[in-house]
């Protein structure tokens, strides 16, 4: 029944995937998408053929509880988005991860009316947003309580499904399992993982599996998608870092320590002397001897929170908020307050070896064993703690002032993308007649060359050398395995060490086999419908769209999965605690569409 079920959707399918409606075209339909007395209501759902399980459950719901369902399944993400685009749909599946561990990125690209993916304007939502962003963790649960239960739940924009979990599989008969960190939003990690065989860090390659061989952009500011999150991840370091359950962390940063003044718009971060830049050379990692401090660390942000830096910026929405970054070389400045009660300078000052005893404006002075540091001033446009999470996202890596400025040469008005090379090109790392790396890395991996098989990065010998923090093993290879049952093969015949991701119905063959692990924890990804908002019966009344909201049982998700779906309400649902609930309910449904019916005589 299901192959068959299959079939007859892959068919349809192809059918729409040769003929995508105009826009044009969706506005001389709309006057059949209403519902004449009587009649059930059609709702049709958007998706891709990869998410026909959740479409079927979805469908059957709906039908179950008086509507026809339409179903309008695109076989990838292009022809998907063009269906989308055309307004071809009442509901599309949609999800979003957020990656940088803070619900102003779960919220603010979504459901503001200026956001980047957003199809929506709502004056109180985007009120809502900007109050809880000014916040600090502990006042804000109410906050996005109340903005939950007007998107979802009193307005309907969003129909929630569940929150999936994060999975590794590991082999541990090569890997030391101990030493693999699995995150909730931090991108995998590579300098704390080690060989079950230490012998072999310095001869042997670790191998990581990576779905997307085409990389967007190696400057971390041009790119936020699974082609170089995990890449951008370890070649740059950043002024923090998120732990693996989302707390901002000084470790294993460029931070010694950081401080969050009083107001909560003046941020302080105290710099380490211990991080070179890395070239390659004759394709292996070579130090520089140019230190990483605080002229490229202003120099990166500045550029981050500058819409016009670069050419196709694709991460300004994540550092807008941004005012001003600057080196502090007045010591008294340090006695400000922080928002605990003590003084900046005690913030910074926590568990050092050496106190402070002079700050310096010139890196080349900084010697953290004489006391001499390097401090950074960072000023919000208002009260935005939630920058310390946009802070330690890939985007606010640090890149070196002097190599960018020498190579992004060409001006950013004219800059033509058949003969301007900018910085970060992937063109200049793959191997062939293009192959001129020009990348200077200042996290403890450089990307040395790559083909459409896999990337090999080195070691960065200046980062952190000695201490806990330095990279163990010397070789990284990210091998590009577009299928998932690939990759698991490969990581089960030991041709790939971790796979990065672990499809639900594959959990039990990684813990069946001896010698792999699996990794799970819950994520920052959900699972929801999004509600056309323009053109459709759905648009324009809250009694159908919430007549489909409480059609939908989560329970019946997290039972097809055996349990591996958690219950979601909003994409806020993995990061905030509302005490918000969705429950199915026939009886609001009954309601709701007699309402709707009502207001169409």
């Amino acid at each position: 029944m299901k192959k068959s079920l299959l079939s007859s959707l892959l068919v349809f399918a192809l059918i729409l995937a040769g003929c995508v409606n105009t826009k044009s075209d969706v506005a001389e339909e709309k006057a059949n998408d209403g519902v004449a007395e009587g009649e059930k209501p059609v709702i049709e759902i958007l998706s891709q053929s990869a998410n026909e399980d959740d479409v079927n459950i979805v469908r059957d719901q709906l039908v179950k509880n008086g509507f026809e369902v339409k179903l309008n399944i695109q076989p990838d993400y292009g022809s998907f988005t063009a269906q989308k685009e055309a307004g071809n749909y009442d509901l599309a599946v949609s999800s979003w991860t957020t990656v940088t561990g803070n619900p102003d990125y779960a919220v603010r690209a979504l459901f503001k009316s200026d956001g980047a993916n957003s199809i929506m304007a709502d004056k109180e939502i985007d009120n809502l947003i900007d109050k809880a962003s000014t916040q600090t963790a502990e006042e804000y649960q109410e906050t996005y309580k109340e903005l939950e239960q007007l998107l979802v739940l009193d307005r309907a924009y969003i129909a929630p499904l569940y929150i999936s979990y994060k999975t590794q599989g590991i082999n541990t008969e090569i890997l030391d399992a101990d030493s693999v960190r699995l995150s909730k939003s931090r991108a995998l990690a590579w300098e704390p993982i080690d060989f079950a065989d230490q012998s072999k860090r310095e001869t042997d390659p670790f191998i990581v599996s990576q779905e997307i061989s085409t990389l967007t952009s190696l400057d971390p500011i041009k790119g936020n998608d699974g082609s170089i999150n995990q890449l951008n991840t370890n070649m740059y370091v950043r002024l923090v870092n998120l732990t693996d359950d989302d707390q901002i962390t000084a470790e294993g940063s460029l931070s010694h320590n950081f401080a969050m003044a009083e107001g909560n718009s003046e941020y302080y971060f105290l710099l380490r002397d211990d991080i070179n830049f890395a070239k390659i050379e004759d394709q292996q990692a070579v130090d520089t001897g140019e230190r990483v401090g605080g002229d490229d660390v202003i120099f990166s942000l500045d550029r981050a929170s500058n819409p016009d830096s670069v050419p196709d910026h694709r991460t300004y929405s994540l550092h807008e908020h941004i005012a001003s970054t600057q080196t502090v070389t007045d010591l008294a400045e340090l006695d400000a307050p922080t928002i605990d009660g003590g003084t900046v300078r005690e913030a910074l000052e926590a568990n050092l070896e050496t106190g402070i005893s002079e700050l310096v404006e010139a890196k080349e002075d900084a010697n953290n064993a004489e006391g001499k540091y390097q401090v950074i001033k960072l000023t919000t446009t208002e009260p935005f703690p939630q920058v310390l999470n946009y802070l330690a996202h890939q985007s606010a890596g640090i890149v070196s002032k002097k190599q960018v400025e020498s190579i992004n040469t060409y001006d950013v008005e004219s800059f033509d993308i058949n003969k301007d090379i900018p910085y970060g090109d992937q063109n200049t790392v793959t191997e062939g007649d293009q192959y001129d790396n020009h990348l200077y890395a200042s996290g403890p991996y450089i990307l040395s060359h790559k083909n459409d098989y896999e990337a090999v990065f080195r070691k960065n010998p200046a980062y952190m050398p000695g201490t806990e923090n330095e990279a163990k093993i010397s070789n990284v290879t990210v091998r590009f395995i577009a299928d998932p049952d690939s990759a698991l093969s490969a990581l089960r015949n030991g041709e790939i060490h971790l796979n990065y991701v672990i499809p639900e119905t594959k959990y039990s063959v990684v813990e069946d086999d001896p010698k792999l692990a699996l990794q799970k924890m819950e994520s920052n990804g959900v699972r929801y419908m999004l509600f056309n908002t323009k053109g459709r019966e759905v648009a324009e009344s809250e009694d159908l769209r919430k007549a489909v909201l409480y059609s939908i049982n989560q329970d019946e998700f997290i039972n097809y999965y055996q349990g591996n779906k958690i219950k979601a309400v909003s994409t806020v649902s993995p990061l905030v605690d509302t005490g918000n609930e969705l429950v199915a309910d026939p009886e609001k449904v009954k309601e709701f569409l007699s309402n709707y019916q009502e207001s169409k005589k």
